[in-house]
């Protein structure tokens, strides 16, 4: 269905209310929003109450109203309304601004994919709703909530933190997550969160859909958390690598709420409008994607159990489809630090063998319109990887081959020993992090 057309038929849309509802043994979180004259969804959140230690209602129902202005995105997408009426609270100017870049730029990859030109100002936020505030709050968090994804990149940081005190933190988890916490010997929360079928009922009838800032509501569901098991830190995993636009010469990236700009707006917002003196950040924000796959080569112990393929992410249990971008990616950086028989054992045969995957491979490299719509790392990370890689082999397989043929090697700069000085990681932190890439590059770089 066209934009314009939608969002004529569909002027309103509406955040009017959640309710939080203690139960015997689990605490539900139920939103009601509406698209008005089309459908009213309610999804929801569920969790266990085994861990929660915190408990006052006026700063979980500010946060649970906060979680409500990201998750709203997954349903007003669909028609895109011009108007958004938020009943459930209210905001101030500078807050609605705060959300509505997070909104455009949380949503360049939809706009790109759906043909949508639009300026920042696509909506128009009104609230009348109760304000929230927190005030003289005595709260006093100890030790770290680490957000878990069961990929090569939170279990860099589960290996890395082991001598803390960690709580893992998952969504909807699945088994990948649930083995790499419990290979760390970690206990985990879990938030369960449950899509309303009408939203699918709507995508299945050609109503806009695409992505979504997945990793903002992420955010704020973990500062939620935080409050809850009374933790200090919240950690996340995201790299250096995600800065990167995924179209060349624009702000559209599908990581954008992996980014450092949105780390650093997240923060600010938290300090001026919710402040826990909880603190959010990328543990491996100074890394790029590289010296991830450098460092987790080390980790034998989680190659069998970690998982990054979306597609695979679908199946039961969750595999390597070995045909998408996330994949190929994956193969390629972590395939530099490994033999070619181990990333068989991993991946189940050789990618680089794989000549249906030419077109991804030119994404991957940078010598195509775009990067993939898929986390992945930045185009000269790739390139010396794959230069890296040729060594491996006496006879190069396709990809390998194709790439001596066409491109030239990209070995000028080693990435191996970057350290990115911007990022939000406390000292201590730091120091870990240091400590194991200088390990490495001291034993396995002259």
């Amino acid at each position: 269905m066209k934009y314009e057309e939608l969002r004529s038929k569909y002027p309103n849309f509406y955040y009017h209310s959640f309710n939080i509802n203690d139960k015997d043994d689990e605490i539900e979180i139920v939103y009601d929003f509406e698209i008005e004259g089309l459908k009213r969804f309610c999804p929801s959140y569920h969790f266990d109450k085994r861990l929660v230690v915190n408990n006052d209602m006026n700063i979980i129902s500010t946060l649970v109203f906060h979680i409500g202005l990201v998750e709203l995105v997954s349903y007003w997408k669909a028609t895109c309304s011009p108007n958004v009426i938020i009943e459930a609270g209210s905001l101030t100017q500078e807050q609605i601004d705060w959300f509505k870049k997070l909104y455009y730029l949380g949503q360049g990859e939809f706009r790109y994919v759906n043909g949508i030109d639009c300026s920042s100002d696509w909506m128009n936020i009104t609230c009348s709703g109760p304000k929230y505030n927190i005030d003289d709050v005595s709260f006093n968090g100890e030790g770290n909530l680490v957000c878990v994804g069961g990929g090569k990149d939170s279990s860099v940081s589960l290996e890395l933190l082991k001598d803390m005190d960690n709580l893992c933190f998952m969504i909807n988890p699945k088994e990948p997550s649930i083995l790499c916490a419990k290979e760390g010997n970690y206990d985990y929360f879990a938030m369960m969160r449950k899509l309303d079928k009408g939203l699918l009922d709507l995508n299945s009838e050609g109503y806009l859909n695409g992505h979504t800032p997945f990793s903002s509501l992420v955010a704020f569901v973990s500062l939620l958390v935080s409050y809850l098991t009374n933790r200090k830190y919240i950690v996340l995993s995201n790299e250096g690598s995600a800065n990167e636009a995924t179209v060349i010469g624009t702000k559209i990236n599908h990581q954008y709420s992996k980014t450092y700009e949105f780390e650093d707006d997240f923060n600010k917002y938290v300090n001026d409008y919710l402040n826990l003196g909880i603190h959010y950040f990328s543990f491996l924000r100074p890394l790029n994607e590289l010296q991830i796959a450098m460092l987790f080569s080390n980790y034998k112990n989680y190659h069998k159990i970690f998982k990054s393929c979306n597609v695979g992410s679908k199946e039961v249990p969750w595999v390597w489809c070995g045909k998408c971008p996330k994949c190929l990616f994956v193969y390629i950086i972590l395939g530099m630090f490994l033999s070619v028989d181990e990333m068989i054992d991993i991946f189940g045969y050789d990618m680089y063998t794989n000549e249906d995957l030419l077109d991804t491979f030119k994404e991957l490299l940078g010598y195509a319109e775009t990067k993939p719509f898929e986390c992945v790392g930045t185009y000269s990370e790739v390139r010396f990887a794959v230069s890296m890689t040729m060594d491996k082999y006496s006879n190069l397989p396709y990809l390998l081959q194709y790439y001596k043929d066409h491109y030239p090697l990209s070995l000028e700069h080693d990435f191996r020993c970057d350290f990115n000085e911007e990022n939000h990681v406390p000292q201590d932190f730091l120091n870990i992090l240091r400590k194991e890439l200088d390990s490495y590059v001291s034993k396995n770089i002259r």
